[in-house]
């Protein structure tokens, strides 16, 4: 119709001055159909309205939405108190189904508890006229995206987990809860960092697991975990140096959380740093010293280092401690055969029969410990009773090795 009109007006407008005629019919018929358009909006708003008065807030929300997805709406002031009204109307009769025990899908209502505080930031945004009512209101209901995220953790639900927790932190830097100082004084925020970490954690999302890493750390009562979080996340990401560092930082803190101390010893050890490793052994040693983990590490830091006589001395004392663990014999009897092969076999043949023969019981009873470590206690064995002129277990071990 527009067009129609146009092409008459533009016919009549040759050779006249006409132009200006035309101008304003199209801005006439723009008008028309903006408060067309905006009449339309009011008469539904006034209709949500009614429906909200009467506690009808699905009928109420499928008249918002839509305007919503306008977007010339989304900075409407009265669209999204509209839409506060809605969610919050839901969100009393879900926690009044709850109270009185009645029948109430607990993640929905969670989600009803997000969605109302993040439609109450996106108005606040717009405008500020109602944020001391919406803040306090807002603030008793915080709680829930807490509780929420608790709830998504324990149904093993992690991406919902991290977003209520996410949400629940987020609150902190949102002008409309500004008068609450969360980041001082919420006791809870540590604890909705460690549990939006752990959840990255699981959902095996470094970017995640690390977003909330320096909160998370003021909860001291999972220090120790968060930082294997952590460490993982920067696995994953394969850097090493941070991934280090942070083994180093989990080692200081508590060097008896088992996860460091292995960890932190096999990256010096694979990296030929044994010295690094054995001066973590004795500081994990000066904390407990009869640990076993403790002192096969710093038994097998000895025997790399080739400080056979302390290594066996360490393995000594683990075998005393725990005479079923199989590995310290393989440590004691590795470091006699070293010093074996250490010595002179013409000058020195004497020292070199005793270290083999010393060497012998250790290896015969690793290999009854482990059988199927061949490979292990098969090439030791050869030696020691080749050396030792065995004649008998030197052919079933060549028979051995030979299959």
């Amino acid at each position: 119709m527009i067009t129609f009109g146009f092409n008459i007006l533009k016919k009549k407008c040759k050779g006249t001055g006409w132009v200006p005629v035309v101008i304003i019919f199209i801005i006439f018929h723009f008008s028309f159909l903006i408060s067309g358009s905006a009449l339309a909006q009011r008469k539904e708003l006034s209709q949500a309205r009614t429906f909200i008065k009467n506690k009808k807030y699905d009928d109420a929300e499928k008249l918002v939405a839509p305007l919503l997805k306008d977007s010339a709406n989304r900075q409407n002031k009265r669209v999204w108190e509209a839409l506060y009204d809605i969610v919050h109307g839901k969100y009393a009769q879900a926690n009044d189904r709850l109270y009185l025990k009645q029948k109430q899908d607990t993640a929905a209502f969670f989600a009803l508890a997000r969605r109302m505080v993040s439609v109450a930031e996106t108005l606040d945004s717009l405008t500020d006229d109602d944020r001391k009512s919406h803040s306090a209101e807002q603030h008793v209901h915080r709680v829930n995206l807490f509780n929420g995220g608790i709830y998504f953790v324990r149904k093993s639900k992690w991406q919902e987990a991290y977003d209520f927790m996410e949400a629940y932190i987020d609150c902190a830097r949102q002008p409309l809860f500004e008068a609450y100082h969360y980041d001082s004084l919420d006791q809870r925020m540590p604890q909705a960092a460690y549990w939006a970490t752990y959840s990255g954690y699981m959902l095996h999302d470094p970017v995640l697991t690390l977003r909330h890493r320096q909160l998370a750390l003021r909860d001291s009562s999972k220090t120790d975990f968060t930082l294997q979080f952590i460490a993982e996340a920067r696995l994953w990401l394969k850097d090493q140096e941070l991934y280090l560092y942070t083994l180093q930082e989990g080692f200081r803190r508590n060097p008896l959380f088992p996860y460091f101390f292995p960890r932190l010893f096999d990256v010096y050890t694979s990296r030929g740093e044994y010295d690094r490793a054995l001066a973590v052994a004795d500081s994990a040693l000066a904390v407990s010293d009869s640990s076993q983990l403790f002192l096969f590490a710093k038994s097998t830091t000895l025997l790399s280092m080739g400080r056979y006589a302390e290594s066996i001395k360490i393995g000594e004392k683990l075998i005393g401690i725990n005479d079923s663990l199989p590995e310290p014999y393989f440590n004691v009897g590795t470091a006699y055969i070293n010093i074996a092969d250490r010595l002179d076999t013409k000058k020195e043949r004497k020292l070199v029969k005793q270290a083999y023969q010393k060497a012998m019981p250790y290896m015969e009873h690793y290999r009854k410990l482990m059988p199927e470590e061949k490979q292990k206690w098969g090439p030791a064995l050869y030696r020691i009773y080749l050396n030792l002129n065995m004649g008998r277990q030197f052919d079933e071990i060549d028979r051995l090795l030979r299959k």
